[in-house]
This record gives C-alpha cells, sequence and structure tokens, in this order.
C-alpha cells in the first residue's frame, strides 16, 4: 500500500484551513505543535501552564489565519504569535520584573561547554532566571530579536533590555561555573 502525505502543499492547506476545514487545521496543529510548546515552555516554568498559553495561541492562529500574507515562514509567524502570548501571560501573572539599574559594561568572557551539557540542563538553568532577564535572555539569545524590537514588544527601554541581557547572562556564567558545567578561557 503506498502511503500519500496529507497536504503536502503548505499553501493549499492554510488556504483550506481558513476556509475552515477541519482536517487542514488539526494537520496545521499537530505539525506545530509540538515546536511551539517547546517555545512557550521557553519562556513558562511550569508545562501545564505553557500548554495552556500554547492551545491559546493556537486559537489566535486560527482566529488570524487569514490575515498571514504568505511572506516569509509560516511557522516563524506561528512562532512569533505563540512568544507573544507568553509575554502576555506572564504579564497578566505579573510575574515580571525590570531591573532598571544601570547597565555595566564588563569584559566578555569566553565560554566553552563541557560536552556533557544538554538542553534540559541548560533550560533548567534559564528558568531560574527572574522572568525579566529570562524573557530578556530567551527573545535576544534564542529567537534573535534586536534590543529595539525586544523593547517595543516589553514596552521597556532598549537599554533595559541591554541590562536585563547582560544581568542573564552573568548569572547564567554563574550558575554553570557552580555547577561545572563551563568553564572559562582555556583549561
Amino acid at each position: 500500500m503506498k502511503i500519500i502525505s496529507f497536504y503536502t502543499n503548505e499553501k493549499l492547506l492554510i488556504k483550506k484551513a481558513v476556509a475552515g476545514n477541519a482536517q487542514a487545521q488539526k494537520h496545521i496543529y499537530e505539525k506545530n505543535a509540538p515546536k511551539m510548546l517547546s517555545v512557550c515552555r521557553q519562556y513558562i516554568k511550569d508545562t501545564a501552564f505553557a500548554e495552556d498559553v500554547m492551545v491559546t495561541g493556537f486559537v489566535k492562529v486560527f482566529k488570524y489565519l487569514d490575515t498571514f500574507k504568505f511572506e516569509g515562514s509560516f511557522e516563524g509567524w506561528i512562532r512569533r504569535i505563540m512568544i507573544r502570548e507568553s509575554i502576555s501571560y506572564l504579564r497578566k501573572k505579573q510575574f515580571v520584573v525590570f531591573d532598571d539599574d544601570v547597565f555595566e559594561r564588563n569584559s566578555a568572557s569566553q565560554i566553552s561547554f563541557s560536552s556533557e551539557v544538554d538542553a534540559e540542563q541548560i533550560q533548567l538553568l534559564i528558568d531560574k532566571l527572574p522572568e525579566g532577564y529570562k524573557m530578556v535572555f530567551i527573545l535576544y539569545a534564542v529567537e534573535g530579536y534586536k534590543h529595539s524590537e525586544i523593547a517595543d514588544m516589553l514596552n521597556i527601554s532598549e537599554s533595559t533590555s541591554k541590562s536585563q541581557l547582560f544581568k542573564a547572562r552573568r548569572t547564567l556564567q554563574e550558575q554553570m561555573k557552580e555547577q561545572k558545567i563551563v568553564s572559562y578561557g582555556t583549561n
């Protein structure tokens, strides 16, 4: 028996989903949910709450699916919705506090990771960061946003974004050093 893949054309799949085709919507959800849960989980420590945020994000995806202009990546479009939903959730729960201290400048350290480091260890360390640090760190280091974009998204100044990133990196370096996950310079 020959297996035929369901909706190989993403544009056709999206158009069918916009038209209300439940199978197409289900396919979009099933294809993207694991990645999007991972995105939400980066921001939200509790997996159950991250799932709730992801589901709310998908409600918005399907509500505004007709506004997708087929410019750029569809997955990237969904990802931006999930990021905004995660930020919105954290703001509503008042977990986010931005430290407006003056941005400190130190020389950047060379970091080399131990070969035993895995993503789960790093995520646990990131989860320990204060929410403001964590959010800016993920937006900048993981998602690739610029400080001006982060400032607009979070309604903070660019210097606050830079300060939060600096402090997040410093805190992560300290945590990794304590757990002997990283070494500075050459060993």
